[in-house]
Formats: C-alpha cells, sequence, structure tokens
C-alpha cells in the first residue's frame, strides 16, 4: 500500500507514526495546500487502513500495534493533564491507592503533589520518577520486568507483589474503550497487571480520554461496570452514558461536550 501512496502522504504517514496524532489545519500550513487536499490524503490513507479519521484530522491505526510512548504524551495532552487534576481531586490525603501505566495516569500522579501522606504502589517507573521526592508520599514500586518502551513494570513477579495489597482507590488507563463498555488493552502481560490492581482496590477509578472511544485494542482488561468513577474530557457515546448510569459509575467529564458532525 504504501506504493500506492503520493510522497506527502508518506510524509503525513511518518507523522502521524511519530505523533500519534495530526491535523488537518496543522497539514494544510505545513506542506500550503487547501485543507480540501489534505482531507482527500487522509480518506485515502483511512481507506488503506494506515490511519482512523478523528474529529479534525488522524490517529494511527491502532488495531494492529500502539501508538509509541512518547508520541501518546502529545496525543490529547491539554485533556490529560485537566483529567489528571480531576482525578487527583478524587482522592483525600492519607489513602491508598494502586496507579498503573498510561500517559493520562502519569497526569493524575502529577497532580498529586500537594496530597498528604499518600501510600502510592505503581508499576509504573514513570509515576515513581514523579513522586519519589515527595516527602508526603510513601512509594511502592512492583518488582518485575521492565517493559522499555513505556517503563511498565509487568508480568506474574508484579502481579504477586500487587496481590499482596488492599488499596483505597486504583488510578488506570484504557487504550480503547468499545461501545458495549469493554476496556481493552494490547499486551496481556500489562492487563494481568491492570486486573490484579482493579481486583485489589476498595474503589476504581478510570482516567481516559474520548479518543480511547475511536481506537481498537485486542485484549479484554475489564468492564466499564466494574468502575465506580470514569473521568474523561467528554463522553459522546450515548450508549456508553448510559452503561455509566445503569452501573452507579459516577462520570466526570471535564472538557467541552464533543463536537458534532463530520470529522473535518
Amino acid at each position: 500500500m504504501i506504493e500506492q501512496i503520493s510522497q506527502r502522504q508518506q510524509d503525513i504517514l511518518a507523522l502521524a507514526r511519530a505523533q500519534g496524532r495530526v491535523s488537518v489545519e496543522d497539514l494544510a500550513a505545513r506542506f500550503e495546500v487547501t485543507p480540501q487536499t489534505i482531507r482527500k490524503d487522509l480518506n485515502e490513507l483511512c481507506e488503506g487502513r494506515l490511519l482512523s479519521r478523528i474529529h479534525g484530522g488522524a490517529i494511527v491505526t491502532s488495531g494492529v500495534r500502539n501508538v509509541s510512548y512518547e508520541a501518546r504524551r502529545l496525543v490529547a495532552e491539554t485533556e490529560k493533564r485537566a483529567i489528571g487534576i480531576a482525578a487527583a481531586g478524587l482522592i483525600p490525603n492519607r489513602a491508598s491507592l494502586f496507579i498503573n501505566i498510561g500517559t493520562t495516569t502519569e497526569e493524575v500522579a502529577r497532580a498529586l503533589g500537594n496530597h498528604e501522606d499518600l501510600l502510592v504502589i505503581t508499576n509504573n517507573l514513570n509515576v515513581a520518577t514523579l513522586l519519589y521526592r515527595h516527602p508526603s508520599m510513601n512509594l511502592i514500586v512492583a518488582g518485575g520486568p521492565v517493559r522499555r518502551a513505556d517503563g511498565a513494570v509487568i508480568g506474574s513477579s508484579a502481579v504477586d507483589f500487587i496481590k499482596q495489597f488492599k488499596v483505597d482507590f486504583a488510578v488506570i488507563g484504557a487504550s480503547a474503550i468499545d461501545e458495549d463498555g469493554t476496556l481493552l488493552d494490547f499486551d496481556y502481560r500489562e492487563v494481568e497487571v491492570a486486573r490484579a490492581i482493579i481486583e485489589n482496590a476498595r474503589r476504581v477509578v478510570l482516567v481516559a480520554d474520548k479518543l480511547k472511544l475511536e481506537r481498537a485494542a485486542p485484549i479484554r482488561v475489564g468492564h466499564l461496570g466494574e468502575l465506580d468513577d470514569f473521568v474523561t474530557d467528554a463522553l459522546p457515546s450515548e450508549p456508553l452514558r448510559s452503561l455509566c448510569a445503569a452501573h452507579g459509575v459516577n462520570l466526570v467529564e471535564v472538557g467541552p461536550a464533543a463536537e458534532a458532525g463530520e470529522p473535518g
């Protein structure tokens, strides 16, 4: 498929793979062409299943492999920061909590800086780096193999370690959320750790931006009905909104409602 696309489309694809997401406006300015030309390029790349269309642009097709961790940090960066602040607001002082791998869970950790007397248990080396200097934090890092791509501690050792605890909160992320409420991820070893975290917390908080509704991943983590709180920038899906209401999930939306209409 690559050899059948134009040089500009190859450049767009390279940008999307580096950044995780591209917008029509930015691409039109970069290549000095009209937005209509860029929309045509994106539509053709999406028809070839190389990208997935979203409002205002496109993201890397994620059914086969995940976007790089550093690129994910740049996707919905402002939204993730707001989600992190809102989720941290749900956690009181002197609480115990798990935080798992994810760029949005990192934002929760970043927003916990002013909390007092927290016990934080994590399999996320990025979270550990953010929190270990805080004098009011008691930090425990799960042991086991470290995934080089993102600093996640995964595998049976991490699962066994986490099962020793029963904490007040679990802060988890997901790579994708299906329309039926299924939470999905890419690595079965990461999913095993996430399941242990969910099962050993009294209250489970999912942090995920609305782009997760537009992605696909192959491995089931759990279901929206297992959550106590879902913190997101916006939830445009009425079926998921109804599921939250039916299961008593506290839905916290921190951003503007999703824009209506076709992808721009």
